[in-house]
């Protein structure tokens, strides 16, 4: 199975949040969801890795909390990142590493 938190490195971020993405490949990290319960993780766990996304370290900060937007709301957010998962699976498909 290929790592694709090694995929993530390098990549052009999924996210691209206007406003905040840095546009900067060599900040890009795979961001995964925040939906434990969805994924019935536990605390220390993290969901799987194909419920993620190519994310620069600023669309990261914003898509994991650690950082807040006064222009855009947590559902829209939360939007943004389900969108960018599906835009990084289908970069992965159409390479065949999905």
């Amino acid at each position: 199975m290929i790592n694709l938190r090694k995929e993530a490195k390098g990549r052009q971020c999924t996210v691209a949040i206007p406003g905040v993405c840095n546009g900067n490949p060599e900040t890009t990290v795979l961001a995964h969801l925040n939906n434990k319960p969805l994924f019935r993780c536990g605390m220390s766990q993290k969901v799987p890795d194909w419920a993620a996304c190519f994310a620069c370290s600023d669309c990261h900060d914003l898509l994991d909390g650690r950082t807040k937007s006064e222009y855009y709301t947590d559902d829209e957010i939360k939007i943004m990142h389900y969108d960018a998962i599906m835009r990084t699976q289908m970069i992965l498909r159409k390479e065949g590493k999905l």
